[in-house]
């Protein structure tokens, strides 16, 4: 069983701890169900709650999941903390190169060579994102974004121009798609057309997979992302729960691209006119 990234293991923790079965938890993340439960076994195992979770980093998660024990095989070479490495190539400036030269220098006689640390490292970097297929159950999830193309509405009395923001919710079984405009992305732009969109598909899905705009979430967080508070009342409202999508990584890309070429695309010749009562 391929490894799941650190940040995809604390979504099924998460999860379990809200109260979802394993299978239901298995398929809101697109898992297989006795992937979810060999993860939930192991934190179990080691004794972490959500709370401890939670608090831990990927790092220190990693060494308490996953024991490195060390044998007759254990590679002869010094191993590079590859999660450190991850996080330095983020910075500014810091390259594979540089980060290699540092690592040789601690290690002179027993380190990898550059192709070996790249190839190695390559290969590490591959199963922080396996592929995994979504599952999705009828009326399970639906994903919401606003598309990043946006239309124009036309003042008749003076020809004045005005961008219109186009919502969408799509659900995750069947792709059936709503989308509707608005003149903001505002919160009572938001939390109303999710009403609608609710009221269009006939019924609120179990989860609702949102982007991580300003008017769903107030703290956008890798771990534990703050909900607005009017947000979540709706969820609480239609009894259904919100899980934001991780920060630039939004989940309705699709919905938004299938509007935008057969919405935007099409219609871009087409003059809309607002009348003002």
């Amino acid at each position: 069983m391929e490894r799941l990234p650190m940040r995809k293991i604390k979504d099924v923790l998460r999860l379990r701890a809200s109260g979802y079965s394993t299978r239901k938890t298995a398929q809101s993340l697109g898992l297989g169900r006795s992937s979810a439960r060999n993860y939930i076994q192991r934190a179990a195992q080691a004794g972490l709650s959500w709370p401890d979770v939670q608090n831990l980093d990927e790092g220190a998660l990693e060494r308490k999941l996953f024991h490195q024990v060390a044998g007759a095989q254990a590679d002869p070479f010094g191993e590079p903390d590859w999660s450190e490495i991850y996080r330095e190539l983020k910075r500014s400036g810091v390259t594979l190169r540089l980060l290699w030269e540092e690592y040789r220098a601690c290690h002179p006689d027993d380190g990898y060579g550059y192709s070996a640390y790249c190839q190695h490292y390559r290969a590490w970097v591959k199963r922080l994102s396996p592929p995994t297929r979504q599952r999705h159950v009828a009326g399970e999830m639906v994903f919401v974004d606003y598309s990043g193309v946006r239309m124009e509405v036309a003042d008749p009395a003076t020809g004045t121009r005005r961008p219109v923001e186009l919502f969408v919710a799509v659900l995750g079984a069947s792709n059936y798609t709503y989308a509707e405009a608005s003149w903001r992305q505002t919160l009572p732009d938001w939390i109303g057309a999710h009403v609608r969109a609710f009221e269009f598909f006939g019924g609120a899905p179990a989860l609702i997979v949102s982007d991580n705009l300003k008017s769903a979430v107030v703290r956008a967080c890798f771990h534990e992302p703050g909900v607005n508070r009017s947000y979540t009342d709706l969820a609480r409202h239609y009894q259904t729960a919100i899980l934001p999508a991780r920060p630039y990584k939004p989940k309705a890309e699709g919905a938004v691209l299938l509007v935008q070429r057969w919405i935007v695309a099409r219609l871009r010749n087409r003059v809309f006119s607002h009348w003002r009562s």
